[in-house]
């Protein structure tokens, strides 16, 4: 404990008298302090027990004293020691009435007691009590690395909700509660999911201090990592501010959690390289050597169907190599699709491939609907009708996923063509994530949009656009009817109003004119094509 008034006033040495504000003793000293100055204030910072003779104060006058101590009080001083004998053979009447009305404990000091000795007791109090805090804060930091040893991350914070004598809570890089102690704490920590979220925008280490839900008790966050991206973050809730013990043991807490956040982070790099190694055997065709060199490392996903993902970033090279901010937009996708994963139980396989992210998750997994639901986020977000997902980055319009359809370890080549091809596709349509199934649902008709389909098709109808333009004939709209009726003349001609003599003739000046045979299945596919790719314009 820090020293107090009371603890000066039963110190045996200094013989102090309590003349005022006897009922007030038990406040914390936190320095002595001499000052005859008729307005010692702007030199006080709050605390303090103040030590006077009264040598240049009217001490018997009690409007002077009553505007004296009221300054004091307003300052923040704690008490007034008054040395008798020097200047005043007592303490006049005036001051200690003064202080008395104020609140103010006036202490007595007598004539062989110096000034020196009651501050070389508040300083001596002080220092033991500094030395007992630093002397409980390693006891500390020693018992918390015995929990984090034999119980790990759950294990350190139970030993640091008793230390502080509140509650703490671990969250992922997601944002998720990991792990809380008492287990009561759950449902604070849940309620804290925003705060730690927008802790994790700013680099690490960073920290703030919060109100806890409905004001129950004062909570302390801190990021976890040494990245530019923290990795977790660390809740801690008490009923007041932390004291120098319990600042100890919250500090040892983040430095052991920042280490194994850290060594899980190296192992988390290791297994990705055998991750990346497992994809390879799976997309060269070796389903029994990926699983040999996987092991038990990704449980039964090699054997259940799965879905392949791959996720790149829309930004042009030149933007890549100012900041890489496609890193992160990739790196929040793996962080979601992880902690999904990790929190459901399930395996994942995660490989960074420089600019691209391939990830193996199990059909109808929580990593794939996280992924879709995250995508989904981004999507509103682009759109404007909803604020980007907690675990994204500024740069929201560059993620694009595509997503295959479930496949096994033999269709894994399969599959990764699948996601490329839906990841393609996802690119020219603007959109975030494109699953191969909708494509094959849907119409190949969308994709005669692109640039270069329209620029073969305008080449290849231009001469029969020319032609249709001096008024010789209407060549493109026949060449349409006829190749929509499936060469059948006549119905053809009635869909144009014309006798089918003069649709056959028109459809020969058709060839002459393009230099190729309507006889050829190919020639019509691709004329077929070329029509509905110009009148999508």
């Amino acid at each position: 404990m820090p020293p107090t008034l009371a603890s000066l006033v039963h110190h045996s040495a200094l013989k102090l008298t309590v003349r005022a504000g006897g009922d007030r003793l038990d406040v914390p000293v936190r320095w002595a302090h001499v000052s005859e100055l008729a307005d010692p204030v702007p030199y006080m910072e709050g605390g303090e027990l103040l030590l006077i003779t009264a040598l240049k104060l009217d001490a018997e006058d009690p409007a002077a004293m009553r505007r004296y101590v009221k300054r004091l009080v307003d300052a923040g001083v704690v008490g007034l020691g008054f040395a008798v004998g020097v200047s005043y053979d007592d303490i006049p009447e005036a001051l200690v009435e003064a202080c008395g009305k104020e609140g103010l404990p006036l202490l007595e000091v007598p004539r062989r007691t110096p000034f020196l000795a009651i501050s070389k007791a508040v300083s001596a109090a002080i220092a033991a009590d500094q030395y007992r805090a630093v002397t409980a804060g390693f006891a500390a930091q020693r018992e918390l690395t015995r929990q984090a040893l034999t119980d790990g991350p759950e294990g350190l914070l139970a030993g640091l909700a008793s230390q502080v004598d509140g509650w703490a809570a671990l969250y992922d890089a997601s944002g998720a509660v990991v792990a809380t102690a008492p287990e009561w704490a759950g449902r604070r920590a849940a309620r804290l999911t925003a705060d730690v979220q927008r802790l994790r925008e700013r680099p690490a280490p960073a920290s703030s201090v919060v109100a806890g839900p409905e004001n129950e008790d004062r909570v302390e966050l801190h990021s976890l990592g040494t990245g530019r991206r923290p990795r977790a973050a660390l809740a801690v809730g008490t009923a007041a501010a932390l004291g120098t013990a319990e600042r100890y043991a919250v500090h040892s807490a983040i430095a052991l959690l920042t280490l194994t956040t850290e060594r899980s982070r190296s192992l988390h790099a290791a297994e990705q390289r055998v991750g990346a190694a497992v994809l390879r055997m799976l997309l060269a065709g070796e389903p029994d050597h990926a699983r040999a060199v996987a092991g038990d490392l990704y449980g039964g996903l090699l054997d259940a169907p799965f879905r392949i993902v791959v996720a790149e970033t829309g930004a042009a090279p030149a933007a890549r190599a100012q900041g890489d901010p496609n890193g992160d937009a990739l790196g929040a996708l793996a962080e979601v699709v992880e902690s999904a994963a990790a929190r459901s139980g399930e395996a994942v396989l995660v490989v960074p491939e420089g600019e691209r992210l391939v990830v193996l998750a199990a059909d109808g997994g929580a990593a794939v609907a996280a992924c879709g639901e995250h995508a989904a986020a981004r999507e509103a977000a682009r759109n404007g009708t909803a604020p980007p997902p907690a675990a994204s980055t500024t740069d929201e319009d560059e993620l694009v996923v595509g997503l295959s359809a479930p496949a096994g370890p033999i269709a894994a080549s399969a599959a990764y063509k699948q996601a490329e091809q839906a990841l393609s596709v996802a690119r020219r349509r603007g959109r975030v994530l494109v699953e191969h199934e909708q494509l094959a649902a849907g119409s190949v008709l969308p994709l005669l949009a692109d640039d270069a389909v329209r620029a073969f098709a305008d080449g290849l109808l231009r001469a029969l656009y020319e032609h249709d333009a001096t008024g010789r004939g209407d060549l493109v709209a026949s060449l349409r009817a006829w190749l929509s009726r499936h060469g059948q003349w006549d119905a053809a001609a009635a869909d144009l109003g014309v006798h089918r003599h003069t649709l056959r003739y028109r459809m020969r000046r058709v060839e002459e004119i393009l230099g190729r045979s309507l006889d050829d299945p190919d020639v019509r596919m691709e004329l077929w094509l070329a029509l509905k790719a110009t009148s999508a314009e």
